[in-house]
């Protein structure tokens, strides 16, 4: 494996990163900040608890969670489809570098920023509401694996998107309303019963939950099953990966 190349790629997306630091990082947090004054601090304060957790403490996890998917899809989408659109990118594929070591480097980057991001977030919470984690090893692990999985799904869209509407088009009409309809500011239990078993259809539910769980030790939907539908997408989008390279799907046109 050439861990030069990985390597110098992944420095240069993070290099990229502290040049845009306030755009990639300081938006995020101080966006997500005021979710917890108004929501935590203002409306929080006349809701009732939910299953024993303040309703503060209760939106934590889906406020992560929604920044952490939406930074890994944006950041890496952005960063395979501006070599696209500059024409660097067949000066990458001439390279001495195999595709596994393109992902690895690109979604490597993406997964990182997002990390930095939601692990920001969660100390920016200690100031507005009380929490505490009851398992933190899988909070990071959780928090980990949904940023590897959505930044490979961020690198495909970056890959299929033939302009910069495009990039913006999953996360805005698709992602973002999947998130705010998955449990992030409330659980599902609260629904009627039709519409708990039209949420199951949302995937972006397992992942809430699951990362929820890790903190309250309470969950919408069985944790082992969450884990499975998230390990179940991440092979998915490996696998439809392994096809754009070894097609050249919009990348050897």
């Amino acid at each position: 494996m050439n861990f030069h190349a990985i390597r110098a790629i992944y420095k240069f997306e993070m290099s990229r990163t502290r040049r845009t630091l306030l755009q990639s990082i300081v938006s995020p947090v101080l966006s997500t900040s005021l979710y917890f004054v108004v929501f935590g601090s203002a409306i929080g304060s006349r809701i009732t608890d939910i299953d024993g957790v303040t309703y503060g403490a209760f939106i934590v996890p889906g406020l992560i969670m929604l920044s952490t998917l939406t930074t890994s899809i944006s950041n890496a989408s952005f960063a395979i489809y501006f070599p696209k659109f500059t024409g660097t990118i067949y000066e990458l594929l001439s390279a001495p570098v195999s595709y596994f070591e393109i992902v690895v480097s690109y979604v490597g980057a993406a997964a990182t920023k997002s990390l930095i991001l939601g692990l920001l977030i969660l100390g920016t919470a200690h100031f507005f509401v009380p929490l505490k984690i009851a398992h933190p090893v899988w909070m990071l692990t959780f928090l980990v694996l949904t940023a590897v999985t959505f930044s490979l799904f961020g690198f495909m869209i970056g890959i299929w998107a033939d302009g910069f509407e495009k990039l913006q088009m999953v996360p805005l009409l698709i992602v973002t309303p999947l998130t705010f309809l998955g449990g992030s500011f409330y659980s599902i239990h609260m629904l009627p019963p039709f519409w708990q078993k039209v949420t199951l259809f949302n995937p972006v539910v397992y992942l809430i939950s699951a990362f929820r769980w890790s903190f309250f030790e309470r969950a919408d939907v069985n944790v082992g099953i969450s884990l499975a539908m998230t390990f179940g997408f991440l092979l998915l989008c490996m696998a439809a990966l392994r096809w754009i390279f070894k097609t050249g799907y919009r990348l050897k046109a």
